[in-house]
């Protein structure tokens, strides 16, 4: 019940063991105790000191104190989420559970706030201190904020975002409030008592009464303390202190950089090329409703499946709980199965529409009119095995292997004077298994500086690197990577286009002659079991508890992830 958070169902219990504790079964003894805590908790909440500093003499008073402090929480208050569009409205800070201060420097007409600039002027000393430590839940945003107007954060050293992440990677939601009930049993102010629940209606933080947003503020700024006073053990306990103190929070530096920065655009070779792809994806309509033998909306799953099932007679291959489905997956294994012509030009069409709504439509939508850019975030906690994702735009999924997509990436530009460089790690995962796995012949391979994908078709196909068609090459290099996502022979011969059996040779083949990576991923797989987690190079811990789970759909899932993680996990750990 504590750990579900049925926090009336444990006062139940609880109820029935007070007075007689000493004769209660374990089970009532430990709600009762649960519930202790958790009240004990609330009470030390409730019994906050939320204070609000809109006086020249309070702001002084603070900045006296505030220096006096070796590390203190941090939080900005703004007008909009996007940082690089955002205007400060405030600044709250806590050193102390329970205790907080909140200095409005934006407020509504008629109510007592502090310039901004003066209110910077007297903290960046501060704040640009390395040597006093700054704690923040998702304290990139209030870099950049604050680099905005004109403060460079220094001495950051501890995320509570970041470490909730590390601490477990399975979660589906790292902000403020789902942690203050997850770690403190804590319901924080919802953002919406201050600005509005109706998205049409809301209105922004400067407009709010100073007294709602500084109790608001404070909150934020006391939680992320509290929670950075939950998480140091639990780091230090999990083995996770390195990776955290040494990898991640220098990290922030690095990523809020890359996003104050941002991108250029070529927008009228965008503009062109939208046009262009009107017309092609007009043109693949007009294909596919000749095929189909009728017009029919090619975006409805409905519409698709009525004239793939049950006009043209193909074959479902997957249910859904409207009826049957139509993703990319299931078009392309009928492709693949069928020959049949449609759901290749589904494919198509879907490939372009997506291209265009996605990228060449979007991506001067989202243009900062101030920077003349589009400013990315880089999310840190954005993945389970430790990769960065990227959102607002997505700038890592343009796809290379397209001509549009090589396209889509030239309307990327360099500033005046400047160039682009492209760099990538050469065969990361596979260097990185290499060496996890210390197998003589996948090492001797990187060692002597061969083709990887040529390398290992020789080894298997049992031919002369020089002998090597192209086919064996790509078939090698499918066997590569699918060994790295855990990939099934089946997996495999829908990769590579080959009969399932072939697929499974071919697998058996590699693990045969590389048996080091077998023995390795069978220790990986094993250890997985035992734990329920498997670990990084740099000890990154994901959590796989559907490993021992009873259905297989699950249990193989988490086999392949637990292999995927180990190596791109690590790769993550070393490019970070």
């Amino acid at each position: 019940f504590e750990r579900l958070g049925f926090k009336r169902f444990l006062k139940e219990i609880a109820g029935a063991a007070q007075g007689e504790r000493k004769d209660a079964g374990p089970a009532v003894s430990a709600a009762a105790e649960a519930v202790e805590r958790i009240e004990g908790d609330l009470a030390t909440l409730d019994a906050s000191k939320y204070h609000l500093v809109n006086t020249e003499i309070g702001f002084e008073a603070l900045v006296r104190m505030l220096g006096q402090q070796s590390e203190f929480a941090i939080d900005t208050e703004t007008t909009s989420a996007d940082p690089m569009r955002a205007e400060l409205v405030g600044l709250s800070f806590s050193w102390k559970a329970g205790e907080a201060y909140y200095v409005p420097v934006r407020a509504p007409e008629g109510e007592d706030a502090l310039a901004t600039e003066a209110v910077l002027n007297e903290l960046r000393p501060i704040l640009e201190d390395p040597d006093k430590n700054k704690v923040g839940q998702n304290i990139k945003y209030d870099m950049i904020v604050l680099r905005r107007h004109g403060v460079n954060l220094r001495g950051v050293s501890h995320d509570t975002m970041v470490a909730a992440w590390l601490l477990d990677s399975s979660r589906a939601a790292y902000n403020i409030d789902s942690l203050a009930e997850k770690y403190l049993r804590y319901r924080k102010i919802p953002t919406t008592d201050l600005i509005g629940k109706k998205r049409s209606e809301q209105i922004t933080m400067d407009l709010v009464p100073s007294e709602k947003v500084g109790d608001y503020a404070c909150e934020d700024a006391d939680i992320a303390w509290r929670l950075k006073e939950k998480f140091e053990p639990m780091l230090e306990e999990a083995q996770l202190t390195g990776l955290f103190a040494g990898i991640e929070i220098p990290l922030i530096y690095g990523l809020a950089e890359m996003e104050f920065n941002g991108i250029a655009l070529d927008e009228k070779r965008l503009a062109a090329m939208s046009e262009k792809m009107e017309g092609q994806i007009e043109e693949i309509a007009a294909k596919i409703y000749e095929e189909a033998g009728e017009e029919f909306n090619i975006g409805s799953t409905k519409q698709l499946a009525e004239i793939l099932f049950d006009k043209r007679g193909l074959k479902p291959i997957r249910k859904t709980k409207t009826g049957f489905s139509t993703d990319v997956d299931v078009l392309e294994q009928l492709a693949y199965r069928t020959g049949d012509p449609l759901p290749g030009l589904i494919l198509e069409w879907r490939g372009l529409t997506k291209l265009k709504s996605t990228y060449v439509d979007a991506l001067p939508a989202l243009r900062n009119p101030t920077t003349d850019r589009v400013h990315s975030s880089f999310n840190q906690t954005g993945t389970a095995t430790g990769r960065l994702s990227s959102s607002n735009p997505n700038l890592q999924n343009i796809p290379i292997r397209t001509e549009t997509g090589r396209e889509i990436r030239g309307c990327v530009v360099a500033r005046e004077g400047c160039v682009l460089l492209t760099a990538d790690y050469s065969q990361i995962e596979l260097r990185m298994l290499a060496h996890l796995s210390q197998d003589p012949n996948l090492c001797e391979a990187f060692m002597q500086g061969e083709d990887i994908h040529r390398s290992v078709a020789a080894q298997i196909f049992g031919v002369d690197p020089a002998e090597v068609s192209s086919e064996m090459r790509r078939q090698s290099k499918a066997v590569n990577f699918g060994i790295i996502y855990g990939q099934s022979p089946f997996g495999l011969s829908r990769e590579v286009g080959i009969p399932i059996g072939k697929a499974r040779d071919f697998i058996e083949k590699y693990f045969a002659r590389f048996n080091e990576v077998k023995a390795y991923f069978d220790g990986v797989l094993s250890q997985a079991e035992a734990e329920q987690s498997v670990r990084t190079i740099l000890n990154r811990r994901r959590p796989l508890p559907e490993i021992t789970s009873q259905s297989p759909v699950r249990r193989n899932a988490a086999r392949r992830a637990a292999m995927n993680t180990v190596l791109q996990g690590s790769a993550a750990d070393l490019i970070k």
